[in-house]
C-alpha cells in the first residue's frame, strides 16, 4: 500500500480493498478503517476487519441501520451483538466471507448508511 486516505467514493473503495488485501497477505490480526468525525469534538467512526469478521460499535439507531445493510449482503451475517451495561451502544460482529472488493463496498456503506457520512467523507486506513 502506498496511500492511506481517500475522499472520492471510488478511491475510498479501492483503498479499503487494498488494505483488506494487504491485511490478508501480511496475515495481520486486523485492519482498521476510520472516517471523518462529524465535528472536531466527536470521535471518528471506525470499523475493523479480521478473521473474516467486521467489528463495529454502534448506537441503537445505528444498529437498526447496520442490520438493514447486512440484509443487502446475503453472504454476510450478524454473528454476535454485545451491549455491556457500562457502554452506550452495541458492539456488532459480522461474519463476511468475500473478496476484498465486496468487503470494501460493505465497509464504505457502513460509513455512508450506518454512520451517516456524506458521499465525500474522508477515510483512513489506520492500521493494517
Amino acid at each position: 500500500m502506498t496511500r492511506f486516505d481517500a475522499d472520492d467514493p471510488r478511491e475510498r473503495r479501492k483503498l479499503f480493498a487494498e488494505a483488506i488485501a494487504a491485511h490478508r497477505t501480511r496475515a495481520s490480526s486486523f485492519v482498521t478503517l476510520e472516517a471523518d468525525a462529524e465535528d472536531d469534538d466527536a470521535p471518528r467512526p471506525w470499523l475493523q476487519f479480521g478473521d473474516n469478521t467486521f467489528n463495529v460499535d454502534v448506537t441503537d439507531a445505528e444498529l437498526d441501520d447496520l442490520k438493514t445493510l447486512v440484509g443487502e449482503f446475503p453472504e454476510f451475517r450478524v454473528e454476535q451483538l454485545e451491549s455491556p451495561e457500562t457502554a452506550e451502544g452495541t458492539n456488532a460482529r459480522i461474519t463476511a466471507r468475500s473478496d476484498p472488493n465486496r468487503l470494501a463496498t460493505f465497509a464504505d456503506r457502513v460509513f455512508l448508511d450506518v454512520y451517516d457520512r456524506p458521499e465525500t467523507y474522508r477515510a483512513w486506513v489506520a492500521e493494517v
